[in-house]
């Protein structure tokens, strides 16, 4: 996979000193896959869910939400929430 603004996540996940080896971890992880469907993606990420159109990672106390083109092999990098700001809608 293809990961667009991934330094635009490593800027908002920086704020977060607790979860920087974790993004980088998901980072190794996705560029390497080659996943086909929601399905595939939660084969390494259980909790993985769609809302919409986007599909949500739960990464320590965080939400990271992206958009996965499974046709071109590419994530788009959205937000970058605390569970607390995903909840309220922020």
């Amino acid at each position: 996979m293809h990961i667009i603004a991934i330094r635009n996540l490593r800027s908002d996940a920086a704020k977060y000193s607790d979860v920087s080896k974790k993004i980088e971890a998901w980072y190794q992880v996705v560029k390497q896959a080659s996943w086909q469907n929601l399905e595939e993606v939660r084969t390494v990420y259980r909790d993985a869910e769609a809302v919409g159109n986007l599909t949500v990672f739960n990464i320590k106390s965080y939400r990271l939400i992206v958009s996965i083109d499974y046709e071109s092999q590419t994530v788009y990098y959205k937000y970058f929430l605390t569970h607390a700001d995903y909840d309220k809608g922020v």
